[in-house]
């Protein structure tokens, strides 16, 4: 049926990305800073300070291998901190939200090659995402929502 449609076809078929909003375009050309991360065995007042000088909501929280474990989020913690409920002393592992990986949520490998219509996938159910190389041993940068919306504005999509 397929190539029946095609044949009567007068023009040149369309580029695969044409229904894309991105024209193709991956997570790598969205230009991000590096990635901001703490160890696991930071304290938090050095995290609430680190967090504030950059205006980051959420932190990465890496193992001793660089690995994601989870990340902290900021604003939940202040909150915890300001009620007396956490000591400037305690480690970040402590308040991180561990990323959830199991078969029913496998992890999602976004890497500087992933499709931004990928990425906006992912962002629909999560609030950011992390981008790491390949083998999942650095942690390059953090992408939002509001990096995609960023993007079709600066190109003018």
């Amino acid at each position: 049926m397929a190539s029946a449609v095609a044949a009567t076809t007068t023009h040149a078929p369309a580029p695969a990305f044409a229904g894309d909003k991105y024209r193709g375009a991956v997570v790598e050309d969205l230009q991000l800073p590096p990635a901001f991360a703490l160890p696991a065995d930071e304290a938090i007042s050095r995290a609430i300070e680190l967090a504030y000088e950059r205006d980051f909501s959420q932190i990465p929280v890496l193992d001793q291998h660089r690995k994601p474990l989870g990340y902290l989020d900021v604003a939940a913690l202040k909150t915890k901190w300001e009620a007396g409920e956490a000591n400037p002393s305690d480690k970040v592992i402590a308040y991180m939200n561990k990323f959830q990986r199991s078969r029913s949520h496998p992890y999602t490998l976004i890497t500087p090659s992933t499709p931004l219509a990928e990425l906006e996938e992912f962002l629909q159910d999560n609030l950011f995402a992390i981008v790491t190389d390949w083998g999942r041993k650095f942690v390059l940068a953090v992408a939002t929502q509001q990096d995609l919306e960023n993007f079709v504005k600066r190109r003018g999509m």
